[in-house]
C-alpha cells in the first residue's frame, strides 16, 4: 500500500512539473492528431528532464533556470565573426559534462 502512494507521488510530482517547470500548460485541441501530437511532445519533456535530473542530481526548476542565463552570440564584423560568451560556472559546467559525457553512450 505505501508503494502505491509512492509510485502516486511520483505521478502527481511529474504533472507538477510539466506545468511548472516546463512551462506546459492546458491546450484545447480537437482534432486527435493535435491531441496526441501534445501529449508526446509534453511526456518527451517530462522524460528528458527526469533525465537530467538523474544525470546531473539538479531539480530541473534550477538546471533551467541556472542555464536560461547563459548564451552565445555571433557577431559579424566585416569578414570576421566575433563570438561573445559569458563564462560559465563550475558547478554548471560539471552538469553538462555529466550531460554530455552519459548522452555519448
Amino acid at each position: 500500500m505505501i508503494d502505491a502512494y509512492h509510485r502516486l507521488f511520483r505521478i502527481e510530482k511529474s504533472f507538477r512539473t510539466s506545468k511548472h517547470d516546463l512551462r506546459a500548460r492546458p491546450i484545447y485541441h480537437h482534432k486527435r492528431e493535435s491531441i496526441d501530437a501534445h501529449l508526446t511532445v509534453v511526456f518527451a519533456a517530462l522524460a528528458v528532464s527526469r533525465w537530467i535530473e538523474q544525470t546531473t542530481g539538479w531539480s530541473i526548476k534550477k538546471f533551467v533556470r541556472t542555464t536560461r542565463r547563459y548564451r552565445t552570440i555571433n557577431i559579424q564584423a566585416g569578414e570576421h565573426t566575433l563570438t561573445a560568451v559569458d563564462p560559465l560556472p563550475d558547478d554548471l559546467r560539471d552538469a553538462l559534462t555529466r550531460i554530455h559525457d552519459r548522452g555519448a553512450h
